[in-house]
Parts: structure tokens; sequence; C-alpha cells
């Protein structure tokens, strides 16, 4: 036994264990659960996905209600209560968390440059509605409560163990780190081990007596700085010869396994070693793969001037019986004092704030750890060794060593049973990390603690930057940008002229009608197509259009971009239904494959069942099959493809009845006209246009299976509070459904 380089017979541990969601649907639509379960009851690859209806009634989502599904998203134990306005299925499947918080913007900004947030809008499936922030909008959508501070937040072994953001009485020149390398940042080149290193620590080297059997890989000399590295580890188990490889792992720079597979021992099998390998005899049974296969394979996908990362690598190579002289040995690159290393374990804890080689499970996964070796040589090289002796892990290796043999570990079911436990202390309780991106400046933060890596800078476009690297090493992120606010006479304005463009596109003149015509005739059959908020009599008009004013001259741009918005997709507008329209659509539920929900909205004042409703269906083609059905002789609907969603529409439906007069010229602001010819990248219009690609493209380069919310919170002052909107997706659900996405 080598007790201090145990970490690398393990593997890491798979994605965290999610209890899987009932696969039901919400409100209105279970009641056609029965009826349409045809098209979902082929076999498909499991996959996350959200409900398509989010809400019945109200398309409010309140802050600790975001806070419900980012818990239940991020822990997925069962004793995590289920968000209680969507659905969230395949939770086991999640593999990230990602929240993007757009400071400084409202629900009024998103509807004021509707045009410009194309690409929000087109890759995010899902809206809905925020109230107005609190003081600490962050710290409520991540459960903390607002008497806790950084200093009140529980920690895992609390009181005893160091923060590794303190630097007091550390001193940096003696840290055994910056001895070796110094304190400025190093070069790759500079980690590599040279070639006395791997001789003193007996790496398999061309040459000498013990390695005449091994095989060389085909490196050739060109190993530069911007060589390709790639993340190695083995299992072992002990035979009548030793120790021989049963499992390889071969992790890419992109967090990619391009190699893992099980081999079958030359000699008798002694001990599987199956409390670090994770291999059994009923796993080897089948195997018939050889050392000389791997050794093949490694040849082939190594290129020449390729760099091996790994902890303990000796015993790897060893094992596999290869000589490579390109390697990053992370045991020896977190230098330890009096020779000793760090076990992998507590620097994937430390440094990545990641929890691998479970106790709970069996063995380790070596995919995770060669994965594991892979972030931290990263690390090292992007934060340089000064910030690796100011986290004096030392110190921090010293007291989890004295803590491990005076007490147990905090109990991980007490945190979670918790009914008001943040999701940092989740977090904290599996030894893992929150990752808060942000500006230096920005006054609403997030603790800063062993269970939330906050990075701070300069500008938006740093932010981008970081997130783009950071995002895949963190289990949950937060990446938050900052854009300035109008005044309150600007806002004030835009408000007005807002309110003032929907109600005008929502306007329809229509005639001519004679003096003596119907009037409760006429507001019959204009209700036959919706409800009807307030109606003029115009004698003048001749035909059927919308009112032309300043405000509606983009108004045929904007409704084609309605209809195209990807919450619309595959939804109907219908109107004339009658209270008994659910009932037949579930007698004939053949002629509706793929319907997913019906909506049937309620009069807000006597609770009564309105006379139109909405059906969501899986795709446009199952949609537009239905529509031609239920427009037909044989129900006599009147519907089309829905323009509104339903975020959207809950806003209209409170709008004041009055707007302006037919025909009134709205003169724009001489405060917003000279703001909106001010280009500025930070100009909300600009903003929203530039930003909404960029996030998107990001959001493109992320993991299937990432969940990800886009949060404009609004905006609070003492002139008045703006609401704020979500938008929401699953990375590949939406690109299952959604076209035409901004790359």
């Amino acid at each position: 036994m080598e007790p201090e380089r145990e970490g690398t017979e393990g593997h890491p541990r798979k994605a965290r264990k999610r209890r899987q969601a009932p696969n039901k649907l919400v409100g209105a639509a279970e009641a056609l659960k029965a009826g349409w379960d045809l098209e979902e009851s082929q076999p498909e690859a499991k996959k996350a996905h959200l409900s398509t209806i989010l809400f019945t009634d109200n398309c409010e989502v309140t802050h600790d209600q975001l806070c419900e599904l980012l818990k239940y998203a991020v822990l997925g134990k069962s004793n995590v209560p289920k968000p209680s306005w969507c659905q969230l299925f395949h939770q086991n499947h999640l593999n990230n968390v990602v929240v993007f918080v757009l400071q400084g913007m409202s629900q009024l900004h998103f509807y004021r440059f509707y045009l410009e947030f194309g690409c929000l809008r087109k890759a995010f499936r899902h809206k809905f509605r925020l109230p107005p922030p609190s003081s600490d909008f962050l710290a409520d959508i991540v459960g903390l409560q607002t008497k806790q501070t950084a200093g009140d937040l529980p920690k895992t072994m609390k009181g005893s163990l160091p923060s590794p953001n303190s630097k007091a009485a550390i001193n940096l020149q003696n840290d055994p780190i910056i001895q070796k390398f110094g304190s400025k940042k190093v070069s790759l080149t500079r980690c590599l081990l040279t070639k006395e290193e791997m001789k003193t620590f007996h790496f398999p080297l061309q040459g000498f007596p013990d390695c005449e059997n091994f095989v060389l890989t085909k490196h050739n000399g060109s190993v530069t700085d911007n060589s390709p590295l790639f993340g190695l580890d083995c299992k072992m188990c002990l035979t009548s010869k030793g120790r021989e490889l049963t499992r390889v792992s071969l992790v890419s720079e992109g967090g990619c396994c391009v190699m893992d597979k099980l081999v079958k021992p030359e000699n008798k099998i002694l001990d599987h070693l199956s409390s670090f390998s994770g291999i059994t005899k009923k796993m080897l049974n089948p195997v018939t793969t050889k050392l000389k296969d791997v050794q093949r394979q490694l040849r082939a996908l190594l290129p020449p001037d390729a760099v091996i990362v790994g902890h303990s690598l000796d015993l790897h190579l060893r094992a596999l019986k290869m000589i490579h002289p390109y390697v990053i040995d992370t045991s020896l690159l977190y230098v330890r004092e009096q020779g000793r290393r760090f076990k992998l374990k507590f620097l994937a804890k430390f440094i990545l704030g990641k929890d691998i080689q479970s106790p709970d499970r069996l063995g380790h996964d070596a995919t995770e750890d060669a994965r594991t070796t892979l972030e931290l040589a990263r690390y090292f090289l992007k934060y340089g060794p000064k910030k690796i002796a100011e986290l004096n892990l030392e110190a921090l290796a010293n007291c989890q060593e004295l803590q491990a043999a005076s007490q147990e570990p905090r109990n991980t079911a007490e945190v979670l049973q918790h009914p008001n436990t943040s999701i940092l202390e989740f977090l904290d309780s599996m030894g893992q990390k929150l990752l808060f991106l942000t500006w230096e400046t920005d006054a609403g933060e997030l603790p800063s603690s062993r269970n939330c890596q906050t990075i701070k800078c300069l500008s938006n476009k740093e932010v981008l930057e970081e997130a783009r690297v950071e995002i895949p090493l963190f289990p949950f992120s937060i990446v938050q940008f900052s854009f300035k606010t109008f005044s309150s006479i600007l806002t004030e304005e835009m408000n007005k002229r807002v309110r003032i463009k929907w109600t005008e596109i929502s306007t329809v003149y229509a005639g001519p009608f004679s003096k003596n015509c119907d009037l409760r005739a006429l507001k019959r059959l204009f209700k036959s197509f919706g409800p009807v908020q307030s109606m003029t009599f115009v004698l003048e008009t001749h035909q059927v259009q919308r009112p032309v004013t300043e405000l509606t001259l983009d108004c045929d741009t904007l409704v084609h971009e309605l209809q195209g918005d990807s919450e619309n997709q595959g939804t109907l507008y219908l109107s004339g239904v009658s209270e008994t329209f659910k009932e037949q659509l579930l007698q004939e539920p053949r002629l509706f494959l793929g319907l997913e929900a019906v909506i049937l909205p309620k009069d807000l004042k006597n609770g009564k069942q309105e006379k139109y409703c909405f059906l969501k269906f899986k795709s446009f083609g199952s949609a537009q099959r239905a529509l031609s059905i239920l427009t037909g002789k044989d129900w006599k609907l009147k519907g089309r493809h829905a323009l509104t969603p339903r975020h959207l529409h809950a806003w209209l439906r409170g709008l004041p009845p009055e707007s302006s007069s037919p025909g009134l010229r709205v003169v724009p602001s001489r405060l917003e006209e000279e703001a909106l010819h001010t280009l500025k990248v930070d100009h909300p219009k600009i903003a929203a246009w530039r930003w909404g690609q960029k996030i998107v493209k990001l959001y493109n380069t992320l993991c299937a299976g990432t969940l990800c919310l886009i949060l404009l919170p609004g905006t609070k002052s003492t002139h008045g509070s703006l609401s704020g909107l979500g938008l929401m997706g699953i990375k590949e659900e939406e690109e299952s459904t959604t076209p035409g996405l901004c790359s």
C-alpha cells in the first residue's frame, strides 16, 4: 500500500444521482394524460426536459418558487421538494445548472426591445414573469436568509478549517510551491517533469533495465506551450505477478472521454481491489481486451506532442507498460512539505470545489479521476503558483486529517431535510461549490466562502470570457452582467409608450356599419374571435385594419416575430369553445396526436371559463393538422397559430382599457430619442441585440443536459418598480424543438 498515492486508484463519481420526476402533465393538462400517450409510447432516449405548460392560471413566478426549481435541479434528492410551478422530467440526466442575470434590465426592456431580443426569444421556449426585485435578489433565488452573512453560513467542519481565502499567518515565500515555481504564472512546459525528476520518482524511461519491454508513444520532441493536454487514469488489480491493469481512461482537454476500456489481466487475479478500482469479477468475465490492445489504441490516439496529466502518474504508466516523456503529475505539481503528497480527493474538493471518490459507492471512477487531474493542471496554469499558495493547502490538509480522527463528518441528510437550507449549504454538504461571476463594482453579491467561488471582473466582456472557461468546472453557476438603467423620467416615458403600442396593435378598425345596426349582435360577432376589452363605434371606417400610428409602423414585423416566438411554436388559439370542449377532445384522442396540454383561461371577475383556449402541441406540424380539423365543418371553431406568449397575454390583460385616440401621432420623447441614438455598447437597445447573441452563442457551447435560465430581474427605485422576466430551457431539448437559433 502507498497511502499517499491511493487517490489515483479510484474512479471519479459519475453525475450526481438525482431522483427522476414522475412523467405527468400539470393543471388543466392532467385530464388529457389518459388520452394522449400515443406519441410518447415510443421508446426514446431519456433526456432532461421541462414541462411545456409551466402554469395554469398565473404566469408570475416568485423568487421563492425560482429557488425551488434551482434546489431541485442542483440536488435531485428525494427529500428536496419538487418545484410547485413547473415540472422537470428525467432530472437525473441534468449535467449543469447555469443562471445568467442581466442586472439593470426588466420586463419593460424585453417588450421595448422585443425585436432586438430575437436570439434569446428563439433559443428559450419557456418564459415567465418575475416580481420586482428585493434588496437582495441573488440571495433570494439561492435561498439565503437576509439575516445571514458570509460569516453566518454553516461549514461542513464548523469553526476549525481555515478559510482558503485567508492570507493571515501565511508566509508565501516559505511555501514549497513558491519555492519551486516562483510567484508568477508559469507556462505549460515549465510544469513538465524533467528527465531527472522522472528518474527520481520512478517513471518508466527509455533505456532503463526495468523498462525493456515497454512500448514508446509517438513522441517527437516538439512539445510546446500550446501542446494538447490529456488526462490519464488507470485501475489495477493484484495478480500472481503483482499489480496489473484492469481499466484505463483517457480524457481530452475539452473534458471529453476519448477512451475508457476494461482490460483482462494476463495472470491469475488474486484480489480485484474493488474498493479502489470499482472493478469486480463479474465485470471482467466477458472482457477480451488485452494490454497490447490498449497500448496500440493509446499510441494511435495520442499526438506526437501530447502532454499526459495524471496523479501519481508513474504508477499508471507502469501499469500500461508505456513510456512517454511529456508528463504533468498533479501530486508533484501541487507540491507539499517534506515530500508528502496531497490526495486527489483533497485537491478536487479544495481547489475545484467538487467531491469525488464517494465512500458510498464501490470504488473510484477512472474517467472522473482523469478529468479531475486535467482540471487541476488547467487551474494551476490559469491562476499560477501564488494563487495556490494563498489557499494555504497545507493548513487545510492538517486540519482535515485531525478532524477525520476526532469527529464524524457532517450528516448530509440533516442538511437536506431542513426546509430553509440554501443552495450554498446543499453544495457545501456535498463538498461542491457555486461559481459566481460578476463585476468588481456590483453591489449585489453572494458570500465568498468555501462553498462559493466568486470571480470579479472589470467588464461584461471579461465576465463572458471567464464564463466560457469556468462554467464547465462547476455544477451550478451564476453569471451576472450589468447594464446601466434609464433615468426615472425616461423609464416612465418608455413604459407609457410600450403600453400604448401593444394596445394599438390589439386594436382593429372595421366597417362601414349603418347607424341602425344592432350593436349587441356586432359585439357578439367580435367576441366570437376572442374577448373584447372595449368597442368604439366609428362610422367613417371603410375597411378592416389596425390603426396606423408612429408606434405601429413595425406592426407587421412584430406580428411575424410573435408568430415565430419559440414559446408559440406548436400552440393554437381557438375561439368559440364551449364548456364541454375539453370532454369533446378527450373523446377523439387519435385526431390530435402530439397534444400536450389545454389551457382554458377563466374570467378574472366571475371565475367562469372563457370562450377561447390555447392548445399546446409537440410540434408545429401536429398543430397545423389539428387546426385544419378544428376549423373544419365538424368543429366549426375559429382559430389560428398563437401570437401571444402566455406571459405577454397575462401582462396585456392587466392594461387599462383606454388608449390614445385613433390616428393620434405620438411624438417620441426627446429624452428617449436622444438616448436611442447614442450607440453605446451597454445601452439597453444595443445590449439586447449584442448580448442576446453572445449569451446564446455561449449557451450553444455548453454540454447537453445543461439547465439554463436568463433572468431580467427588474428594477426598483424611489420612483417606482418594474417587474422582471425569466427565460429558460435545457440544452439539447431546445435544439430539437426550436429551429433557427443564432450561431
